[in-house]
């Protein structure tokens, strides 16, 4: 059904749900997969005035990335890890788009029944109104 399944992480355990489901997906499917993460850029500052803070973000995230693509490897799933500099939706989308994915495997905030509009500004909610593929939202 898929043949390539993007999922971003951060670097905390918020994406262990978006995680074990895109595993399995893959693994049963037998898809490949990118693991993304985006280190988050602070607007209206020169990259190299944060140039050894976006090092050591990229060093942290590159050992996160690892240690989730073994995880994937380990069950038999072909796995590449992918890190950028940016916002995380627009690089999200751009990365869906670039790499050709079928689906994006991401985790999401669940929203309060009565307070629907307080999802309206996160990252899921972006990638999900302007990605061009199937977006699967893991709560």
């Amino acid at each position: 059904m898929f043949a390539h399944i993007l999922v971003p992480i951060d670097l905390g355990d918020r994406n262990a749900r978006a995680l074990r489901t895109a595993l399995e997906l893959a693994r049963r499917s037998r898809t490949r997969v990118t693991l993304l993460h985006v280190v988050q850029s602070v607007p209206n500052l020169p990259p190299a005035e944060l140039s050894d803070f976006y090092a050591r973000l990229a060093r942290a995230a590159t050992r996160k990335l690892e240690s989730v693509a073994r995880r994937f490897a380990g069950a038999g799933v072909r796995v590449r890890t992918e890190l950028c500099v940016g916002e995380p939706a627009r690089e999200i989308v751009r990365a869906a788009a670039r790499r050709r994915a079928d689906l994006v495997v991401l985790g999401s905030h669940r929203v309060r029944p009565g307070r629907p509009a307080t999802g309206l500004g996160t990252t899921s909610y972006k990638v999900a109104i302007f990605c061009t593929c199937p977006i699967l939202l893991v709560k």
